[in-house]
């Protein structure tokens, strides 16, 4: 058996999030399962570098799962591009250590997330941004956000209200960058809880638009309770960027 390394790219606008669930068959680990034990004539499973919710995109996901030796690399890309759907793509296929492990050996994870603040929609990238409309004072975003950079305890920002595992994850930066009608922001950590960037996302925008002060994050995180930070903002504005491996792909 080998062990195969591969970047995916999806558009998960239609698709119930990463994870197999036994309700529906539309999700982004079930449909390359599905074409990969075609291929292989018995059950494969994918491990991904962690989940992502529904209608999330991402253009750097990373997944591993292990073949027969008879079946070349090139074979594997070319079969799973030709039948997966459309919009999911593996764009990067590499043969790795059989001890590489997607999700357990990541350092580093990135994800970008768009606000549209310009009154005026943006028709063609509706699917991938949160059309919100309204400007927002991203001097006072940047100030709450380098308050949440660091280590620190996230159950306030977290979405499964009965995690029983720890929450406390490292930040390595939030950037915040204004331009064309939008704002973009940057997440860099060594991981996130479910639902976590989209709930900082939406605290940063009631920091920006005057309902909540920059200086109430260290009181936020402490307090570690969900309902004292913001809402949960939609997830089409939401796009896993990249996932980093010390070892093989350097730092971010």
């Amino acid at each position: 058996m080998k062990n195969y390394k591969i970047t995916v790219s999806y558009d998960g606008t239609r698709y119930k999030g990463w994870q197999v669930l036994k309700s529906t068959d539309a999700t982004i680990q079930g449909k390359l399962q599905m074409v990969l034990s075609a291929l292989a004539g018995h059950p494969v499973e994918v491990i991904g570098s962690g989940r992502t919710d529904a209608g999330v995109h991402a253009i750097g996901q990373v997944a591993n799962f292990h073949l027969d030796e008879h079946f070349s690399a090139e074979e594997i890309f070319e079969d799973l591009n030709r039948h997966l759907p459309e919009d999911i793509a593996v764009t990067k296929i590499k043969e790795v250590d059989d001890r590489f492990h997607s999700r357990y050996q990541a350092v580093e994870k990135t994800y970008r997330y768009r606000i549209r603040t310009s009154p005026v929609p943006n028709v063609f990238e509706r699917k991938f941004l949160y059309q919100y409309g309204q400007t927002l004072d991203v001097d006072k975003m940047k100030k709450a956000a380098q308050a949440l950079v660091g280590t620190h305890d996230f159950a306030s920002f977290c979405g499964n209200r009965h995690m029983k595992k720890s929450t406390v994850r490292t930040i390595f930066s939030i950037d915040l960058v204004e331009r064309d009608g939008e704002i973009e922001i940057l997440y860099c950590g060594n991981g996130f809880l479910q639902n976590m960037v989209r709930i900082l996302t939406g605290t940063l925008i009631e920091v920006g638009r005057g309902e909540r002060a920059p200086e109430s994050m260290p009181a936020l995180l402490k307090a570690k309770e969900r309902k004292q930070a913001g809402y949960t903002a939609p997830p089409q504005g939401l796009r896993l960027e990249k996932v980093t491996y010390e070892t093989m792909d350097g730092r971010c």
